[in-house]
C-alpha cells in the first residue's frame, strides 16, 4: 500500500523514486490527449457551447474531431516531450518525499502513518515539494500544448532560450502561487481519499486476495482522482490561465485573448466575463483525465513496487497490496 508501513520493510526511498518516476512515465503516454484537450479547453475565452459566437471547442468529441483535422493526430502529443520530464521527475519526488515524510510521522511522532488525515499532509507537502522542482518543466509543457500553427517554438532548446531571452528566468515560474495553493489540498486529497478507499474495500471485501489487487489499486485511484479534481479545480485552470502570459499572440487562432496582471486578477476577469462557469471550463476533460491518470498512478506505482521487492528478495514477503 501507498505509505510507509513498518510491517512492509521492502521498498527504499530510492526504489519509491523509480517507481514513481516508472508510473509517472507510463501515465503520462495514456493520458496525454486528454491533457491537451483540457488544456485547450481551459484557454478557451468563449464559452463551450455550439451557441457561443466564435467558440473554436464545444465539447470533447467535437475537439478531438477539429484537434484531428487541423493539426493532425500527433497534436494530441504536443509537449509531450517536456512532460513526460514533468511526469517522471514529479512521479519520483512525489513518492520519495511522500513514503519519507510517512516514515518520519511513524518514527518520530505517535501518531499512526496509516491515518488518513497523516496522508492528507503528507500527500500535500510532498507535491508541493515535487511542484516547485518540476514548475519551469510544466510552464513549458503548457506553451507547447497551448500553440497552435505556424508553431512560436521548433523545440525544447529553442523554446528555453526564446523564453529566457524575451521573458526573463521569472517566465517559467508563471502560475506557481495558484499552483502550490491548489496542489496541497488536491494532492492531499488523493492520497488520503485513496486510503480511505483502501480500508473500505478491506472492510466490504475482507477476503480479496492477491488476485483483485491491482484492480482494486486502479479502481480506488481512479475514484480519489475524482473526488479531489473536482473540489480544487479552478486553481488548475487559473493557473493555465496565468502560464500563458506574455504568449498571447500564439493564442490568437484559438479566439480572444485576455492578459492577466497576477492571480486576483485573473480571478476577476474570468468572474466578470465568463460568469461563475468560466472556473470550471475544461472540467470533463479534465475529470476524465483525473480518473484514468490518478488510478494509472496508483496502479502502477504499487505495481512496480511489488516487482522490486520480489527482484530484492523472491523468497521474502512481497509488500502488501492495499
Amino acid at each position: 500500500m501507498v505509505g510507509y508501513d513498518p510491517e512492509a520493510k521492502c521498498v527504499s526511498t530510492a526504489e519509491a523514486a523509480a517507481a514513481g518516476s516508472a508510473s509517472g512515465f507510463v501515465t503520462r503516454v495514456l493520458v496525454s490527449p486528454l491533457d491537451v484537450i483540457k488544456i485547450r479547453f481551459q484557454l478557451q475565452i468563449e464559452q463551450l457551447s455550439s451557441r457561443s459566437p466564435g467558440a473554436k471547442y464545444h465539447g470533447i468529441l467535437q475537439a478531438v474531431q477539429r484537434i484531428f483535422q487541423e493539426e493532425g493526430l500527433r497534436a494530441f502529443w504536443k509537449g509531450h516531450v517536456p512532460a513526460q520530464f514533468l511526469s517522471v521527475g514529479y512521479g519520483a519526488v512525489q513518492f520519495m518525499a511522500f513514503e519519507s515524510l510517512t516514515k518520519m510521522v511513524h518514527n518520530v511522532t505517535s501518531y499512526n502513518a496509516r491515518d488518513s488525515l497523516v496522508h492528507f499532509a503528507c500527500g500535500g507537502l510532498a507535491a508541493c515539494t515535487a511542484t516547485v522542482a518540476v514548475q519551469p518543466v510544466d510552464t513549458l509543457r503548457t506553451r507547447f500544448a497551448a500553440q497552435g500553427e505556424p508553431k512560436i517554438y521548433r523545440n525544447l532548446h529553442h523554446a528555453v532560450v526564446t523564453m529566457y531571452q524575451t521573458e526573463g528566468p521569472r517566465t517559467f515560474y508563471r502560475g506557481l502561487t495558484p499552483t502550490i495553493i491548489a496542489i496541497f489540498p488536491y494532492a492531499g486529497l488523493q492520497f488520503s481519499f485513496y486510503n480511505i478507499l483502501q480500508q473500505f474495500s478491506e472492510w466490504v471485501i475482507p477476503a480479496e486476495g492477491k488476485k483483485g489487487g491491482n484492480v482494486k489499486n486502479l479502481v480506488c485511484g481512479s475514484c480519489a482522482g475524482i473526488i479531489s479534481k473536482t473540489l480544487t479545480y479552478p486553481c488548475d485552470l487559473f493557473k493555465k490561465r496565468l502560464q500563458v502570459g506574455g504568449f498571447e499572440h500564439a493564442r490568437a487562432a484559438f479566439g480572444q485573448v485576455r492578459m492577466y496582471r497576477g492571480l486576483l486578477d485573473c480571478v476577476r476577469q474570468i468572474m466578470r466575463e465568463e460568469g461563475p462557469g468560466g472556473f470550471f471550463k475544461g472540467l470533463s476533460p479534465s475529470l476524465l483525465k483525473a480518473a484514468v491518470s490518478t488510478g494509472l498512478i496508483f496502479f502502477w506505482y504499487e505495481l512496480f513496487c511489488s516487482l522490486l521487492c520480489a527482484l530484492k528478495s523472491p523468497d521474502s514477503t512481497v509488500r502488501k497490496e492495499g
